[in-house]
């Protein structure tokens, strides 16, 4: 059995309802559940439709995320989160770029290294590099300053939370940022790489080992076993070509507001939802979300 669910932005979509009643139907699905006025439902389907991805196309042509998940184990127990650009609205580098005057650049890195075209720990080396000489007291006006949190994140957490869930935040960014988000959200823990500091300045350099994709993996398999859940009883996100190892191996690997390449290889992919949809995708209705 396998459960269909179709969502959009909480913001500025609206999901009509004579298109959850039209698949229903082609699908032979059963009733329509809404979890979300105007905003998120739900029906079953015997088996995974043949046509899921040229139905998936028109309904993001419609501002509407599709999303097809087994039925069975759909709550999970733990959350294993990427932060920039997804649990936070921003890459870290790139803001700390923009004080120390090299964005331009660094960005140009950051979207080619996320976009899997760049090697994740090369590129890091290179854009840390480009901060070198930059007092550290930037990171502390970058975080008040520049750095939002995802819509929908602290639902997310609050909601798997109160059900029991574990929660992890492993980026490939800075612990100076991971500590902060990580506190604000109410992770359980979190990972992340650390920048070397010398008499108050970055020295241009990452304490090593770099966390890239495969300590990510690491942190996925050594956290489930240290808690005592499977691999499959993970909801994992993240948007970059780094966290692909992840997403594949969790239960469920969400793809949210992803890079196209890295979408492309995930079966859950969020384009249109906030943070939520990832309480959606697990058939958390709106009513059960905790503030």
């Amino acid at each position: 059995m396998f459960t269909v669910i179709l969502l959009t932005s909480p913001r500025t979509g609206r999901l009509d309802p004579s298109l959850v009643e039209s698949l229903r139907n082609a699908w032979g699905g059963g009733d329509a559940n809404w979890l979300a006025l105007d905003e998120a439902a739900e029906f079953a389907v015997p088996s995974m439709p043949e046509n899921r991805w040229e139905v998936w196309e028109s309904c993001q042509a419609m501002g509407v995320d599709l999303v097809v998940v087994a039925t069975e184990g759909r709550r999970k127990k733990m959350l294993l989160a990427d932060m920039d650009s997804t649990m936070i609205q921003q890459e870290c580098i790139d803001e700390l770029a923009d004080e120390a005057g090299v964005g331009t650049r660094v960005k140009e890195i950051t979207a080619r290294a996320m976009n899997g075209e760049l090697d994740f720990d090369g590129a890091l080396r290179e854009r840390v590099g480009l901060l070198k000489g930059l007092d550290e007291g930037v990171i502390a006006k970058v975080l008040a300053d520049r750095i939002t949190l995802m819509p929908g994140g602290k639902a997310l957490l609050a909601t798997m939370k109160a059900h029991g869930g574990h929660a992890a935040l492993v980026s490939g960014g800075f612990t100076a940022f991971t500590a902060q988000v990580a506190a604000q959200l109410g992770f359980d823990e979190n990972r992340a790489n650390t920048l070397m500091i010398h008499d108050g300045v970055l020295t241009g350099e990452v304490a090593m080992p770099i966390l890239g994709k495969q300590a990510k993996v690491d942190a996925l398999k050594e956290i489930t076993a240290r808690i005592g859940i499977s691999e499959g009883e993970v909801i994992a996100v993240g948007d970059g070509a780094n966290d692909l190892g992840m997403l594949g191996r969790s239960g469920f690997g969400v793809a949210l507001h992803a890079k196209p390449s890295v979408a492309a290889q995930c079966e859950i992919r969020v384009n249109f939802g906030d943070l939520t949809a990832l309480l959606f995708v697990q058939g958390y209705p709106q009513t059960e979300f905790v503030a």
